[in-house]
């Protein structure tokens, strides 16, 4: 997977991952489900935030989850950071996809 560049302190970027099974292709449904973005710094255990899936109802059900940085979620340190999509289903069963995603901050001017 590629590495995504973001700026210290934007707030209008938008993550879009496509969720699929690795050994079929097949597309995973999220509908009804909880798919949230958990990030982390490289090399850290402490969690930094948590953004909750925005996609609609048709792209839910395509494997589409959308993440919409906040306002504040980007004001941090410049650097490389980490993330994972986990995925809780109506029951609270949680599947979290095995690959790390990597991102990386730079300072704005």
């Amino acid at each position: 997977m590629s590495t995504f560049y973001f700026v210290q302190g934007d707030d209008g970027p938008q993550l879009k991952v496509t969720l699929t099974r690795d050994e079929t292709g097949e597309i995973i449904d999220t509908t009804g489900k909880t798919v949230v973005w958990k990030y982390r710094k490289k090399g850290s255990t402490t969690l930094l935030g948590t953004l909750s899936d925005i996609s609609s109802a048709e792209q839910k059900a395509a494997g589409i989850a959308i993440f919409q940085w906040g306002p504040t979620d980007l004001d941090i340190a410049a650097g490389n950071y980490e993330a994972e999509v986990e995925i809780t289903d109506t029951t609270g069963l949680v599947e979290t996809v095995y690959e790390l995603i990597e991102f990386s901050i730079r300072e704005d001017f």
